[in-house]
């Protein structure tokens, strides 16, 4: 049994690492005890005994992450890649290649590198000058009702559970309206046949999302 020290609530290591590994994937940096309506939080060192390797190997580096500034966290375009990067030179960086799939993006307007025009320039641009896949990812977005996290602009797919999104930067918010989520997040004004799904498929334990440029 794994014993939380500082609730003293207890819980047999299976369960304690399945529910740390969840949390996890949701991009929750910090994993309270799961014990009903409990607020203590599970220390890491803790257990680290308990736990799969690779559970450890993702908290490990997802605790890492989240003490870097979001300013200086930026991801690769491209969806087969999305690597994060960081820039903390604090220099204003444009066109950089993503050390892990190894093609041109721009750091400043985090789109693949736009070989004929300069930042300003592109962002006076049209959606159809930008190019056609931006174009064509654009139209899918609303042909699908994806959201756009507000804090790193990544496009977020929700396909069911309920309205609260946490992007893979850590910002919470409602797929619905887009606004930031508090804890008594309700009473959103967006209805349905707005262009996003008023309500999803009743599984409120599912965080099935996906992320595209």
């Amino acid at each position: 049994m794994y014993r939380n020290q500082i609730c003293s609530h207890s819980f047999c290591h299976d369960c304690t690492s399945k529910h740390i590994a969840a949390k996890i994937q949701e991009n929750i940096k910090t994993v309270l005890c799961p014990g009903e309506d409990c607020k203590a939080a599970l220390d890491f060192d803790a257990c680290r005994q308990i736990i799969p390797k690779e559970v450890i190997v993702q908290w490990d580096e997802f605790l890492c992450k989240s003490m870097i500034p979001k300013s200086q966290i930026i991801y690769c375009p491209f969806r087969d890649c999305s690597a994060m990067l960081v820039n903390d030179s604090g220099e204003i960086i444009e066109e950089i290649n993503c050390p892990a799939c190894k093609r041109s993006i721009c750091a400043r307007c985090r789109v693949p590198w736009h070989v004929e025009f300069t930042c300003k320039e592109f962002m006076r641009l049209g959606g159809k000058k930008r190019g056609k896949e931006n174009m064509l990812v654009e139209e899918l977005a609303k042909k699908k009702s994806w959201r756009k996290c507000p804090e790193c602009e990544i496009y977020v797919e929700k396909t069911e559970g309920c309205s609260h999104i946490t992007c893979r930067c850590g910002h919470e918010f409602c797929y619905r309206c887009g606004l930031k989520w508090v804890k008594f997040h309700s009473g959103c004004n967006l209805a349905q046949g707005q262009g996003f799904n008023s309500q999803l498929p009743p599984h409120p334990h599912s965080m099935n999302w996906d992320l595209f440029l």
